[in-house]
């Protein structure tokens, strides 16, 4: 089996709602099954990124946090 593609993007810095709007740009252009690894320091985001994620249909495949920066991977 192939290991899924990996896409970063490091948003710290970025406030919600406008690293969500960013990280839907990033999913949108992205082949299905390719996995985006989410960087960033808003808690805010961090909790409600998530949410918006499935209900675009996206898979939330970790979600994490340490030291203030949050890291999460949604499968698109």
């Amino acid at each position: 089996m192939k290991a899924r593609e990996m896409v970063r993007l490091d948003l710290r810095g970025v406030k919600c709602p406008l690293n969500w709007a960013r990280a839907k740009v990033r999913l949108e252009q992205m082949a299905r099954g390719e996995v985006l690894d989410l960087t960033l320091d808003d808690p805010r985001g961090a909790r409600d990124i998530p949410g918006a994620a499935e209900a675009e249909g996206y898979v939330i495949l970790e979600s994490s946090a340490r030291d203030g920066v949050f890291h999460l991977r949604i499968e698109r």
